[in-house]
């Protein structure tokens, strides 16, 4: 840990370095970024990480410059499944459903200010910034309490994140964000995007990427599932009879 605070605080005083080196003549706003890592990995006891983003602006962030930073992180698309649950003589049944395709398996978003206040409701909508601007389509059922049921879900299980941890400024021109990653997340590809505000238009933009992989046992039995079920199936009747055995055994002689 101390390890990784030491190489962040290295790259921000690197970044902000670099940031004021730039010529002026550039007319380009300067907007420098960073992952603390790359890659996530899942083991056998992951209970959830995070990753820092940090970076660096040539000018003041905040209330003198009118600057502001607004840090989004995607993850791998996937189709999700609401379903509403109807009483039918006593015992609950699957009801109508809503397909939602396409939707970020995972999301959340951070600022210095609440995006809303920042950005204009048309450039957040084409953006996708905040969860209210997710342009959330369905298939089946297009009630709005199965978007809102959709919103309460992902947010319950930690997979979609507004605001979770605020963008901090320090020095004026140094800027960073926890991205946390709870323990149902999927693995596949992420982007995170480091966006530079400035009177309500983004002005400079970086994107950045992370990978999130199993590893070790849970790489190993994630690979048999996926390519051979049968045997994955079988392995779990065989492990689960001699747990039953074993704690059979066990009970006996007490």
């Amino acid at each position: 840990m101390i390890g990784a605070a030491l190489r962040g605080l290295v790259l921000l005083l690197a970044l902000a370095g670099a940031a004021r080196a730039q010529a002026p003549a550039a007319n380009t706003p300067q907007l420098t970024a960073d992952l603390s890592t790359v890659r996530v990995e899942i083991t056998t006891g992951f209970t959830g990480s995070s990753v820092m983003v940090f970076g660096a602006t040539e000018r003041l962030i905040g209330p003198q410059s009118g600057e502001d930073v607004v840090i989004v992180a995607w993850g791998p698309p996937q189709a999700t499944v609401v379903r509403r649950k109807v009483n039918v003589l006593g015992f609950w049944l699957n009801g109508p459903s809503a397909v939602f395709r396409e939707v970020p398996g995972f999301y959340a978003i951070a600022a210095t200010r609440p995006v809303w206040e920042v950005l204009p409701e048309e450039v957040r909508r084409t953006g996708r910034l905040g969860l209210d601007a997710l342009p959330l389509r369905a298939s089946g059922s297009q009630g709005p309490a199965f978007r809102a049921a959709l919103l309460e879900l992902k947010q319950q299980d930690g997979r979609w994140q507004e605001y979770a941890a605020p963008v901090t400024v320090a020095g004026g021109r140094l800027f960073s964000a926890r991205v946390s990653f709870p323990d149902t997340v999927q693995t596949g590809d992420y982007r995170v995007e480091v966006l530079l505000v400035r009177e309500q238009r983004i002005i400079a933009r970086q994107e950045l990427f992370l990978r999130v992989d199993r590893v070790g046992t849970a790489a190993s039995i994630a690979y048999v599932a996926r390519t051979a079920p049968v045997v994955y199936g079988i392995g779990c009747i065989v492990l689960a009879a001699l747990a039953g055995w074993l704690g059979s055994v066990i009970f006996r002689r007490n």
